[in-house]
């Protein structure tokens, strides 16, 4: 086994996030993120081998849609991502275990996601972890996803 930490994102670092998913390609995206890590309403853990950024994951406070949170009750796991390469070695669950204990351990009954439907890899995760009940099955811009919850308490 490959030893590993998982530590909290801090501004600074921030760009070193381009090291697991193109920050360029989705300028949108990447402003969001900043922006919300700064404001406190993101908070970002990565995942490193060897100090090498290699995966993300991230809640999300309030983004204004109740079926992702509730105030002080369902928090919303926000991009988890495992670079390419890295991916199918069970980085993906070691996050996944981490953002629901750190969710517990905050207080929060409920973590949701938004998951596509296509993503099959994602979706047997996540379900193995108890994302189980489905909130919700639309399409966005990026096409049909599904939203998820799982009880912490």
């Amino acid at each position: 086994m490959t030893s590993y930490k998982i530590k909290k994102l801090t501004i600074e670092d921030y760009n070193k996030c381009s090291n697991i998913w193109d920050m360029v390609k989705q300028p949108k995206m990447a402003k969001m993120f900043y922006d919300e890590l700064v404001s406190g309403n993101r908070i970002t853990f990565i995942y490193l081998e060897k100090n090498e950024f290699i995966g993300e994951g991230s809640l999300v406070f309030n983004n204004n849609d109740p079926d992702y949170t509730i105030q002080n009750k369902r928090i919303y796991l926000s991009r988890m991502i495992v670079k390419e390469g890295c991916r199918n070695r069970g980085i993906g669950g070691i996050i996944l275990d981490y953002l629901i204990d750190y969710s517990q351990q905050l207080g929060y009954e409920e973590i949701t996601l938004g998951v596509d439907t296509d993503n099959l890899n994602a979706r047997h995760l996540y379900e193995k972890l108890g994302f189980t009940n489905v909130l919700f099955v639309g399409e966005d811009n990026y096409g049909e996803y599904v939203k998820l919850l799982k009880k912490l308490k």
